[in-house]
């Protein structure tokens, strides 16, 4: 590494946090909206501020509709017995490491996240220690990129910070990281490129070195892209609006009905008044010509006015969220399977969008994986190609399916092994090879 190159990335380092000003606003906001502080301003005194925390669930059921039974498998390259051995042995590396990484639980995490604040993140390196592949998803907070002119798919520098406590900072780096002991929190920066990684601790250089990888590992994907743009969209920014005039106008609502329950009472006529009470068996003492009476805010249908915007509201929610109401179970026509896949066309199609984002992002990270342990291991698994299964959208009949597939095996246009992965067998081999003993058990008298 030459001096210019260490002055470069120095001024980076101490630059970093003031780096993507705007994108890091967007995170912070985002989150915060998502958790529920939807309204803007300062509240006056005795406003009524409801929140229906309706950018939560919608996010959440987007992800449960996308997340729903996904899995990685490897394909062959060719018909040979070497190449389907080398796919199966990729395909178990894939699920040991899926596993040991409890990816499930990661992968859905990764995905409510990614909705939140538009960009999601996996970092996969080498565990020595435990001799072991890692995947973790590195908050985006953190992460900034570097790519190519205007080609966003050829990033060639990434830079991760955090924070560190003193506790981890020490038994990670202690003395030779020129840790200063006075301080409660650390921040770290790693910088890596194809051919180089670095590490930088409050600011100092710790250790620069080549790559052990030869491969930048992290993995960025865009929630939703807007073209020719690296950074994505969050979910949030169509039905933050929507959202923000619903709780305005439910708290409204709800204003208007305590007062009906609670109605004011109105004098005309009169100048002073004393022992005026609304209460069962009260009597008021009126001068002449006085007059009183209780405010009917309900007089006259004015609350259909409210709910039939509020109903309004509903609906350019959920069109604008792609996510229609039958989606929460609000059906209570009996569409048959045809209408409610037209019904929920919208998600379905967001789903998909994000799907071609998202499988992109599986597939680089599985390669990864799988390039990390030919690394470590001395197995190669090359050449292979990886391939996403997704879960069904929609409640199929798996009965139906299971004839589909059926058919199509015995057609020759689906491989038994293909038509295990569709019905969601994790481990199609395995399976077929466990049937083909119990089959021969069978046969020879042993199992009845």
């Amino acid at each position: 590494m030459t001096l210019q190159t260490l002055t470069d990335n120095r001024a980076l380092v101490e630059h970093l946090a003031r780096l993507d000003a705007g994108r890091m606003r967007a995170y912070r906001d985002n989150l915060a909206f998502y958790r529920g502080q939807q309204w803007a301003g300062v509240q006056r005194r005795r406003e009524r501020r409801l929140v229906f925390n309706y950018a939560k669930a919608l996010v959440d059921k987007a992800a449960s509709y996308l997340m729903n039974g996904v899995q990685s498998v490897v394909d062959p390259e060719d018909g040979s017995p070497a190449a389907a051995e080398r796919a199966r042995m990729a395909e178990r590396a894939l699920r040991d490491v899926a596993e040991t990484n409890n990816l499930a639980q990661l992968d859905f995490d990764s995905e409510i996240d990614a909705s939140i604040l538009g960009d999601g993140a996996y970092k996969v390196t080498w565990d020595a220690d435990q001799r072991r592949v890692r995947v973790t998803a590195p908050d985006v907070q953190g992460l900034h990129a570097w790519w190519l002119g205007d080609d966003v798919g050829r990033v060639w520098r990434v830079a991760s910070r955090y924070a560190l406590s003193d506790e981890e900072a020490t038994l990670l780096y202690g003395v030779a990281g020129g840790l200063a002991s006075s301080r409660k929190q650390h921040s770290v920066v790693e910088i890596w490129t194809d051919e180089r990684f670095e590490l930088w601790l409050d600011g100092a250089l710790v250790e620069s070195k080549a790559n052990p990888y030869g491969f930048i590992p992290f993995v960025l994907y865009a929630n939703l892209r807007e073209p020719k743009q690296f950074w994505g969209t969050s979910d949030l920014a169509p039905v933050r609006e929507p959202i923000r005039e619903l709780n305005r106008a439910l708290s409204q609502l709800s204003m208007i009905l305590e007062l009906s329950g609670n109605p004011v009472a109105v004098l005309e006529n009169v100048t002073e008044s004393t022992d005026i009470a609304v209460a069962p068996g009260a009597v008021w003492e009126l001068p002449e010509r006085a007059r009183a009476y209780l405010l009917d805010l309900l007089q006259g249908g004015g609350i259909n006015l409210h709910v039939e915007y509020v109903n309004v509201l509903f609906r350019t929610l959920h069109d604008l969220a792609e996510t229609p109401r039958t989606s929460f179970g609000d059906n209570g026509r009996g569409l048959s399977g045809v209408a409610l896949n037209i019904e929920l066309d919208p998600l379905l199609k967001k789903v998909q969008r994000k799907r071609i984002l998202r499988e992109a992002a599986l597939k680089r990270r599985n390669e990864m994986v799988l390039r990390l342990l030919e690394q470590h291991t001395g197995v190669s698994y090359a050449p292979y190609r990886t391939r996403i299964v997704w879960g069904e959208l929609l409640p199929a009949d798996e009965s139906r399916r299971v004839m589909d597939e059926t058919r199509l095996v015995a057609a020759g246009i689906h491989s038994r092994r293909r038509a295990a992965n569709q019905l969601g067998v994790e481990d199609p081999e395995s399976e077929f090879e466990r049937w083909r003993v119990e089959s021969a058990a069978i046969e020879s008298g042993r199992v009845s």
